[in-house]
């Protein structure tokens, strides 16, 4: 056990931590929710990650990204966190995809190779086929819906999708499913049940899959991001017989 894992051996016992650094995680989408949740994992040793983004730091994303600083505006998400993750554990595997996923990449990325997909992304077509895929895989998959528009910590909490309320976003995947794959349940989301503030929201050039966006506060995307990081670290501590939920 290197040192610096010594309070985290004292509660996931040995055989966690060599369960963690046998584990594959793919994280996609480096932003508010994912930057915090690649941390969180990297922190509990996950011995390999996938993390992808092909984007670069906007001056708009310092009030609620890691990866995001005036000094590191312009410099790209998947190597601003990725250097970060290799300075949290040196010895861990990591493979850096810088790109934007299309609805079709996003299929083709998924395989069993991975123990658990996080999936960060807020474009509805690429995140729905990463679902989609996940599903159909077998691949064990935490979702992370609308954080934008929000402000209450306490409405936060991981369910199944079919369970999810008061989420547009949400209730977009929902339906989207159903038409696409004929999937009802079985994936698990973070989503909060506060009603999203309607003044908040801008529409874009739906430039990368995005035609919207919410205002966002500084703390609950990295709420969402510590919620899929528990998803995944105590999934992986369980090992469940259930990998496709």
């Amino acid at each position: 056990m290197a040192q610096w894992q010594e309070r985290a051996e004292l509660l996931f016992k040995p055989q966690g931590l060599q369960k963690l650094k046998n584990a594959h995680v793919l994280v996609v989408g480096l932003g508010g929710v994912g930057s915090f949740a690649a941390e969180f994992i990297a922190r509990a040793g996950v011995g390999k990650m996938t993390i992808v983004d092909g984007d670069t730091v906007d001056i708009t994303n310092i009030n609620r990204q890691l990866p995001a600083l005036h000094s590191t505006v312009g410099l790209s998400k998947v190597d601003v966190v990725g250097d970060r993750l290799m300075d949290i554990n040196p010895e861990l595997e990591l493979i850096r995809l810088k790109e934007f996923l299309s609805p079709e990449r996003a299929y083709q990325l998924v395989s069993k190779e991975f123990d658990y997909v996080v999936d960060c992304i807020d474009s509805v077509t690429p995140k729905l086929n990463l679902m989609i895929s996940a599903k159909r895989q077998k691949v064990k998959i935490i979702s992370a819906m609308g954080a934008g528009g929000k402000l209450r910590a306490d409405k936060v909490h991981v369910a199944d999708i079919s369970q999810t309320e008061n989420c547009f976003f949400a209730k977009a995947i929902k339906k989207r499913l159903k038409k696409d794959a004929n999937i009802r349940n079985g994936i698990k989301v973070v989503y909060s049940r506060e009603i999203q503030d309607p003044e908040s929201l801008r529409t874009t050039d739906g430039k990368n899959f995005k035609k919207s966006f919410y205002g966002t506060s500084s703390y609950l995307p990295g709420l969402f991001g510590l919620y899929c990081a528990e998803t995944v670290i105590r999934g992986l501590l369980r090992k469940s017989e259930n990998p496709g939920s």
